[in-house]
């Protein structure tokens, strides 16, 4: 795995994913953005708080058939809790999130195309979405305000946190999945379905003391 230097601390900062313009150094958690063959220093991520999660940088696994591997985490907090979105670099080169909140998985693509519809058109215009709002197949189930914690690895973005925005969870009946979010920068929408750890054939996992790896994981 190729390396660059920080430029705040000088610690290595492993290039997991060559597709992704933004690192955060794992030493002094610096945002570092990709320029040519170095990196610029442009923030600070907050240090991620500590949770049980299996999952890690370098966890490889598969979706689809697909081979993928975690490059990056970014940890999102709302007034009851908080969850794990992390980037999957996959082999077929389409970047996907594996979404993890409670025990329960899902595994999630930027759906650009879905922007034009009018339930999402309006919400991207400041109109609110409501419990039960349908978007094709799909029916909002939860709406929340979220806050970014922080992030790790190599990303799409830089994760201030400052970083707010509204974010609103679909489910379809067949376990289809669809999360919206609302930013100062606009709509963003990703879609996939729910998944079980098993299903994705992880491997790497962290281990968690006082847990033992189900025998079809270990």
């Amino acid at each position: 795995m190729p390396e660059l230097a920080c430029p705040s601390c000088g610690a290595p900062v492993p290039l997991r994913s060559a597709a992704m313009p933004y690192a955060v150094c794992g030493h002094c958690h610096s945002v570092l953005l990709r320029e040519g063959e170095g990196l610029d220093l442009i923030g600070k991520s907050a240090v991620l708080p500590f949770d049980v999660s299996p999952i890690q940088l370098g966890t490889t696994g598969q979706v689809d058939g697909i081979a993928f591997e975690v490059a990056g985490r970014v940890r999102w907090s709302w007034v009851d809790g908080s969850w794990n979105e992390w980037l999957l670099n996959c082999r077929d080169g389409q970047a996907r999130w594996l979404s993890e909140a409670m025990g329960q998985f899902m595994v999630l693509a930027e759906r650009p195309d879905l922007l034009s519809d009018p339930l999402l058109t309006g919400f991207a215009a400041g109109e609110p979405i409501r419990v039960g709002d349908r978007l094709g197949d799909y029916s909002a189930a939860d709406i929340k305000q979220v806050e970014c914690l922080g992030g790790e690895g190599d990303l799409p973005f830089p994760t201030p946190a400052d970083w707010t925005m509204t974010s609103v969870d679909f489910k379809s009946p067949g376990g289809g999945a669809l999360s919206v979010q609302r930013d100062a920068n606009g709509v963003s929408a990703y879609a996939g379905r729910y998944v079980t750890l098993p299903e994705l054939s992880p491997r790497n996992l962290r281990p968690i003391e006082g847990w033992s790896l189900p025998a079809t994981l270990a």
